[in-house]
């Protein structure tokens, strides 16, 4: 069994304007589910994941989430960035650049699972190798723009994009350090542009799957998140 992966990062510096729209009135990282702000949940995770360091990137009106982490989080080895990015790939770039090199476990802050799936994905997608960089996946598509994953047999992934797949991407990721010092030809408008590239080019990419990831946009998917939540609690589980 591969250790853990030393860094961490999540990708936090997106408007959350869907939210806004129904209603929600913190920046997104602060939404909450099941009582506990996006932002807190994923850095827990990242943690319980085995990290040692973690990068916090918000967008520059995230005073406020940023306030939050260091009140919250005072004794966590956390760095937090401010800053408006073109996407998320230059998010993705701004939080790779604080980090020293090697390998890095990802994740966006909308990207809601059960603590427990999120420990197992990371644990897995350490044990596949320092030359992989690998994809959480999952089968529940319940998203307005699915990024779809076609993926072979053995697990590798064979292609990202298009209108079907095995399964779709569920926002957490495994970046080799190889992928990570990749020189891209083009300032990609998203990271899944990114991913897609990795694979033209000759990167092996494999899929760990998450049996169902919730991608908190809208005030519908808070609602799923929290019964999620509660499922989990009445059977003694862990959100």
């Amino acid at each position: 069994m591969s250790r853990p992966v030393r860094f961490g990062a999540i990708l936090a510096a997106g408007e959350g304007r869907r939210l806004r729209r129904d209603g929600f009135g913190p920046a997104k990282p602060l939404v909450a589910v099941a009582g506990v702000p996006l932002v807190a949940h994923a850095i827990e995770n990242l943690f319980a994941a085995g990290v040692e360091r973690l990068v916090v990137a918000f967008n520059q009106s995230g005073q406020d989430c940023a306030g939050y982490v260091r009140e919250h989080f005072p004794a966590r080895p956390i760095e937090i960035v401010l800053g408006d990015t073109a996407s998320s790939f230059e998010t993705f770039r701004a939080v790779s650049e604080r980090l020293p090199p090697g390998r890095v476990l990802v994740t966006t802050v909308d990207a809601w699972c059960p603590r427990e799936d999120f420990v197992r994905f990371s644990s897995e997608a350490a044990d596949a190798g320092e030359s992989e960089t690998v994809l959480a996946v999952t089968p529940f598509v319940d998203d307005e723009r699915p990024l779809w994953v076609e993926t072979m047999a053995d697990g590798l992934v064979r292609k990202i994009g298009g209108a079907t797949g095995t399964a779709v991407t569920a926002g957490a990721y495994l970046f080799s350090g190889a992928a990570r010092l990749r020189a891209a030809p083009a300032r990609f408008e998203r990271l899944r542009a990114f991913l897609a590239w990795l694979i033209v080019e000759g990167e092996t990419v494999r899929a760990v799957t998450i049996e169902k990831v919730i991608d908190v946009d809208r005030g519908c998917d808070v609602a799923a998140a929290e019964e999620m939540s509660q499922l989990l609690a009445a059977r003694g589980g862990r959100p």
